[in-house]
């Protein structure tokens, strides 16, 4: 009998051993599994120029944050292009299946945070004393900002700029405007360079391309919406004399209608470009194929009687997953990719764009490498000036309604000009018409 207790008390024992050892050993396999964190990016330029370098940011990042991190490894799909990325993504979402981290299209940010897809950094920016956001430039942190709370750092950013062309104005002995150039410079300008060149009767010298009623209007002081996407004003006067601005500048061609194949061939003072484009054009091989006959800068754009120089910054958002289980890496390599100035000076290097932070992009070594990529005698654009058209630039406002609101007005504003309607009466009844869109 007292072998038998025995017995079971050993057999009581080696149960929980084993059972000891089982917890053990699931415990440190789990331990030692690999953790998988999700990221959503794509292979293309965000701002449709030539890239060919664009995972090497992306795989130095993940090389970085792998090391710093024993067990996680970062996951990317390398094949998606920009113009796919947006079906991709969805497709990733109704399968449950979105990226932990991921870029955000400028026409999807609005939709995402609306439908929740993407997570409120509110939280983790306020537990995260060693943050800062004043090292971003404030026009690229607001892009990330939907109803007043932050749902995605910014990571690359580019500013509007107005391309100048040098020889032609040389030409026509007028010299390249200061900075702080007004709308009344550049109708003068206009005016004096548009001309039949070559006397068979047509005109073949232009003024400016492709300068949009927005541009005037971001540098007029004025706003097309409200904060809360609650309201437009079209009939703003600020607004009516950007879209007048506009006709003027139209009515110099005398009906000649102004083509790219015009500004390509030198024959065009001035075209808005973004900060992307000057960094492409301005080098080989690109330049030779666009721009060679041409000598060509960028300056700021022209303030109107109410405004100031400033022009509309484009600035590509990352985000995270509303839904991701790995909160505190996803924020942790969201900062390495958006935060870091190491990383950040790699845009310059590998990108078109600028660097969201202030101390990058205003660096003497981001002035160096945007040099090395160009001939000895361009003038390369101050950083001190790049800083400032970034920091004081305007950002398309943040509303669910934005991006169908912005292209009825367009398609509007559009007619009025090309049907010689009356202005000022038709952005009234724009107005309206927008209004009760936004508030149905």
């Amino acid at each position: 009998m007292e072998i038998e207790k025995k017995k079971a008390r050993w057999i009581r024992v080696l149960i929980v051993l084993l059972a000891i050892g089982l917890c053990l050993g699931l415990y440190f396999r789990q331990k030692n599994k690999e953790v998988v964190l999700e990221l959503g990016v794509f292979a293309s330029s965000n701002w449709d120029v030539a890239s060919a370098n664009s995972f090497i940011i992306i795989d130095e990042a993940i090389a970085r944050f792998e090391e710093e991190h024993p067990g996680v490894k970062v996951h990317y799909y390398s094949g998606v292009l920009k113009e796919d990325y947006s079906e991709w993504f969805s497709r990733k979402l109704l399968e449950g299946e979105e990226p932990d981290v991921f870029m955000v299209l400028d026409t999807d940010f609005n939709q995402f945070c609306s439908m929740g897809v993407m997570k409120n950094l509110d939280e983790l920016i306020q537990r995260d004393t060693g943050f800062d956001e004043n090292r971003y430039f404030t026009s690229t942190y607001v892009s990330g900002k939907y109803q007043g709370s932050q749902y995605a750092l910014p990571y690359e950013t580019v500013p509007t700029m107005m391309f100048v062309n040098k020889t032609l104005l040389t030409q026509e002995g007028i010299e390249v405007p200061e900075e702080d150039w007004t709308w009344n410079d550049l109708y003068r300008i206009c005016q004096k360079v548009t001309k039949d060149s070559n006397g068979d009767g047509i005109i073949d010298q232009f003024g400016i391309y492709n300068y949009n009623w927005k541009d005037a209007v971001y540098s007029n002081g004025c706003d097309i919406f409200s904060d809360n996407g609650g309201e437009s004003y079209f009939a703003d006067e600020r607004l009516v004399e950007s879209v007048k601005f506009i006709r003027q500048l139209t009515e110099l061609n005398r009906g000649q209608k102004v083509m790219q194949e015009d500004f390509n061939g030198g024959n065009v003072a001035f075209m808005p470009l973004t900060f992307a484009e000057y960094r492409t054009y301005k080098t080989y091989p690109y330049k030779i194929k666009r721009y060679a006959n041409m000598t060509w800068d960028c300056i700021t754009m022209p303030a109107g009687d109410h405004g100031e120089n400033v022009s509309e910054v484009n600035t590509l958002l990352m985000g995270i997953s509303a839904h991701t289980q790995k909160e505190k890496l996803a924020w942790e390599f969201l900062k390495l990719l958006t935060y870091d100035e190491e990383m950040q000076m790699e845009l310059f290097q590998y990108s078109q764009g600028a660097s969201v932070l202030r101390n990058v992009t205003q660096s003497e070594t981001a002035e160096n490498i945007i040099q090395e990529d160009m001939e000895k005698d361009d003038k390369v654009i101050d950083s001190a000036l790049l800083g400032k058209v970034i920091e004081e630039g305007r950002v398309e406002p943040k509303f669910k309604k934005y991006q169908q609101a912005i292209s009825l007005a367009d398609s509007e504003i559009g007619q009025i000009l090309e049907e010689d309607k009356t202005i000022d009466s038709s952005l009234k009844i724009l107005q309206r018409s927008v209004n009760s869109f936004l508030q149905q």
